[in-house]
């Protein structure tokens, strides 16, 4: 009986479904799908073991390396780099951890990431490639995503123009699980495995999860796999949630994530977190390290905070103090935790002796995002993730390695994401991979004060949203939307934070940067997904604002 009639009441959503077609009742059917799922309980994981005992002391061996990226954190979160988020008071909430890796190491004042959006900056994180030579240029959405976002953005009272579902594209696309880097592509982890480091990823991936593409099967030997996006259950007493009522990206996420992981197996064998995500991720960090104390290792921990959706633990809620609006605290509180994580990081290696030859990378995959509504997450810069103004580009990234770095070193060098590849590789002394042409530079030399830096151009591509920096210029074009061709150039060395569209005033620089675009994309590879929207973004406000005639938007695909 009582079968029958959920069945009977699942069937009367459907109608009312196909009759109106509501969004809230569609939202509400996909959340009622995941409340379906049942995951394992926690348990042991089997990380493999290194030696009981080393053949050679600590820093006589390669160098440990460690990899530590945040998801979407602003570069105005942190207070070592003359920010950090303002309590009510007008207090600063600190980043003791980050800022003691930036203290004890070096900053590279012009950082940047690979994309303006997640994955394909995590894709150049691991190969050091262009996305005009892997394909991989978009990032993956949940099946379903992108039409149900599309969908809430348009019905959305805050004058954006429209957002554009294309149902062709997205309907020939392979699963979410099989969107990713191919398995031919040579990975950071790969080049150290074959240097003889043992390789462990924990978190985030974005580059494809079955098949060949997981982490598992991409170089790393052990993989703690984010296969969800909950932080905790929404309803666990330990949890403060922050919803955001004027972001469609946060409507599907709350109703299409669970609280789940995998180990070494894909998306199959899920099983929950043991406690809040960012410290269970490190929890576990700090197992693997102590595991393999006696040889050189390289950890991947790929951090979902501060990534909506916006939950914290209630300890860090109340730790940060009081801070208006309720979703900036909880995304104080998040950044907390990815900030105590870092520091766990480092007395973890200072305890087991191996913080000397060790390297302590840490970046974010993107500026900080407008749909949380945070107006000063990116200040003093432009723009959001999902643009690519200085805010969605400009990311920390800062290495310790007290055994060839000394402390306090700021390089004004321009670097990004595809660097880190090439740089951790010879950092090991691993030979760079035969026949893979290998875009990133190795920054090493920078660090010896290298003056005879050899580029002079990054390139930054969304589809039709194309991005040159050549020297101090960047030139920014976008042909959407369709009256006309949309050009930014800004000088970033007289004007760093792009207040000044110079492009009129100098349509020779225009002509001479389009050319390099040009000439980057004559032996592009075509995108290996198709992007299936088109999400008009403000500039100069957040999501959380109105959009009015004559404020500065671009039109960016994925």
């Amino acid at each position: 009986m009582k079968k029958t009639l959920i069945t009977l009441l699942a069937l009367a959503v459907i109608g009312a479904i196909a009759y109106e077609q509501r969004t809230d009742i569609m939202l509400a059917m996909i959340k009622y799908k995941v409340s379906r799922e049942v995951f394992a309980e926690s348990r042991e994981l089997p990380w493999q073991q290194g030696p009981a005992t080393a053949e050679l002391e600590a820093d006589k061996r390669p160098p440990n390396i460690i990899l530590i990226v945040a998801d979407d954190l602003g570069y105005n979160d942190i207070s070592s780099l003359g920010g950090g988020i303002t309590r009510t008071d007008g207090s600063i909430v600190q980043t003791p951890g980050i800022d003691r890796l930036a203290a004890e190491g070096v900053v590279f004042n012009q950082s940047y990431s690979g994309a303006s959006t997640c994955a394909p900056s995590r894709a150049m994180l691991m190969t050091g490639r262009y996305p005009t030579r892997t394909g991989f240029e978009f990032t993956p959405t949940p099946d379903g995503m992108g039409s149900m976002v599309a969908r809430i953005y348009n019905e959305m009272d805050n004058n954006l123009p429209p957002t554009i579902f294309d149902a062709s594209a997205d309907k020939g696309k392979p699963t979410y699980e099989l969107q990713g880097l191919p398995a031919e592509e040579t990975t950071l982890a790969e080049v150290l495995n074959e240097q003889g480091y043992y390789t462990a990823h924990i978190g985030k991936w974005h580059l494809g999860n079955d098949g060949d593409m997981g982490p598992h099967k991409q170089g790393f030997d052990d993989c703690l796999l984010m296969t969800n996006g909950l932080y905790l259950p929404e309803n666990d007493p330990n949890v403060v949630n922050a919803k955001i009522p004027f972001d469609p990206i946060d409507q599907f996420l709350w109703a299409a994530l669970g609280f789940s992981n995998s180990f070494n197996s894909g998306s199959s064998d899920q099983f929950e977190p043991a406690r809040y995500l960012t410290d269970y991720w490190t929890d576990e960090s700090v197992k693997v390290i102590k595991a393999n104390k006696n040889r050189p290792f390289f950890l991947y921990l790929a951090h979902w905070g501060p990534h909506t959706p916006l939950q914290a633990t209630r300890e860090d809620y109340e730790a940060v103090g009081d801070i208006k609006p309720h979703r900036k605290r909880v995304y104080a509180a998040m950044v907390r935790a990815v900030d105590r994580s870092v520091s766990r990081i480092l007395k973890t290696l200072e305890e087991k002796g191996l913080a000397d030859n060790t390297i302590v990378m840490f970046t974010s995959d993107n500026g900080g995002a407008g749909y949380v509504g945070l107006p000063e997450s990116n200040s003093p810069f432009r723009g959001w993730k999902i643009t690519m103004f200085e805010g969605g580009l400009r990311v920390p990234m800062f290495i310790r390695w007290p055994k060839h770095i000394p402390a306090g070193k700021t390089i004004d060098t321009p670097v990004a994401h595809i660097d880190v590849m090439p740089t951790l590789a010879a950092a090991a002394g691993a030979p760079a991979p035969k026949g893979v042409e290998i875009d990133g530079q190795n920054i090493l030399p920078l660090l010896n004060d290298e003056t005879n830096w050899p580029r002079q151009t990054l390139f930054w591509q969304n589809g039709h949203y194309q991005v040159v920096r050549h020297g101090d210029w960047k030139l920014q074009i976008n042909d959407r939307p369709t009256d006309g061709l949309q050009t930014w150039l800004f000088n970033l060395e007289e004007d760093p934070t792009e207040q000044h569209n110079v492009s009129n005033e100098y349509p020779e620089k225009v002509n001479e940067l389009r050319q390099l675009l040009a000439n980057h994309q004559a032996n592009a590879r075509k995108p290996l997904y198709e992007a299936v929207t088109q999400i008009p973004v403000m500039i100069d406000k957040t999501l959380m604002d109105k959009f009015d005639a004559g404020v500065e938007y671009v039109y960016t695909p994925n």
